[in-house]
């Protein structure tokens, strides 16, 4: 019997696998998807990743590992599929979870953050209450691409006085070179490299 102070292996460890065997199956396992949502883009799916418990689990362990340290009190996770990793996050962290989403999307009050797209302008926004001044917060979504929906969620806590500890996401996609849009101050933690 495991006495109550003992913690559980970690499933790496249940696994018998190395950090970089776990990153070449959870690599494996997305699945590209050609010419969605339009032609010449080839899209990340990471449903194939989430459907499958066992690789979910795996992707948080490794995911956590590197914000636990950062203590962060709450996990903002951005609309859609970082409310995914970013809920499941925040319970492994022992922390709130709050949404970041696009306008119109949250009842009530909210802060807003408008930044501008390569064709117009969009905003995130925030309920207000949301994140207390001072809170130390990390930013969570699946997939850095270009980078500015992470930089305008960074910049919507920063003006509410939140201290933003890391961006993670469970994957960048190098060749669009997202991280120069982040602001450099902030760790930046990103699980795969595509």
């Amino acid at each position: 019997m495991m006495s109550a102070s003992a913690a559980p292996a970690s499933l790496l460890h249940q696994l018998n696998l190395t950090p970089q065997a776990a990153l070449e199956r959870l690599a494996q396992a997305v699945r590209n998807v050609p010419d969605y949502p339009k032609p010449g883009i080839l899209f990340k799916d990471i449903t194939t990743v989430i459907r499958d418990a066992e690789l979910f689990k795996l992707a948080l362990e490794l995911m956590a590992e590197s914000l636990a340290p950062l203590q962060p009190q709450y996990v903002v996770g951005i609309e859609a599929r970082g409310f995914i990793f970013g809920a499941a996050l925040a319970d492994r962290l022992n922390a709130g979870f709050v949404p970041v989403r696009k306008q119109g999307k949250l009842p009530g009050a909210t802060h807003s953050y408008a930044y501008a797209l390569e064709y117009g302008i969009d905003r995130i926004e925030i309920h207000e209450g949301a994140i207390e001044a001072g809170a130390s917060v990390v930013v969570v979504d699946d997939l850095l691409a270009t980078g500015g929906t992470a930089a305008a969620a960074a910049q919507l806590l920063k003006q509410l006085e939140a201290k933003v500890l890391a961006y993670s996401f469970f994957i960048e996609l190098d060749f669009l070179q997202g991280r120069k849009a982040l602001d450099s101050s902030i760790a930046i933690h990103s699980l795969l490299h595509m």
